[in-house]
């Protein structure tokens, strides 16, 4: 479980200390490659892709991640999903710290047309990525 903890623990500081340098430093778009990939500060008061679940917001984040976690003290048997779990935890721990501060998460990846994102949210994609590749590699 040392695994799980310790890529939690990375995923959520990074996650952190990438919004509050965002907040701190970028006031303007910087442009990776052109208009297509990009820097670009945004806050999002919502859920996953900016969805607005009103009151209930709150409850449903903490009993995901509650879910979450006791999911990966069952499931988390290989190095790739206590790594998978670790991402996906400590994005999120990341995200909801993010928004205490402000009652918004910095978002600042801008990628096509694709909503806005931060670190947090990539290392819970990457942690869901993991999980289903570890998935599909025991069906096999």
């Amino acid at each position: 479980m040392w695994l799980l903890l310790t890529s939690a623990i990375v995923s959520g500081l990074l996650g952190v200390l990438a919004a509050v340098f965002v907040d701190a430093f970028l006031a303007q778009r910087i442009a990776i490659v052109g208009a297509f990939i990009g820097f670009e500060r945004s806050v999002n008061g919502g859920v996953a892709f900016g969805w607005h679940l009103g009151i209930i917001q709150p409850l449903l984040i903490a009993v995901a991640l509650i879910l979450i976690a006791w999911l990966a003290t069952v499931a988390a048997k290989t190095r790739e999903a206590q790594i998978g779990f670790g991402l996906i935890i400590g994005g999120g721990i990341a995200n909801i710290i993010d928004r205490l501060r402000d009652g918004f998460v910095t978002d600042f990846i801008q990628v096509g047309s694709c909503p806005v994102f931060n670190l947090a949210d990539s290392c819970i994609t990457a942690g869901a990525v993991l999980l289903l590749l570890g998935y599909l590699q025991k069906q096999k």
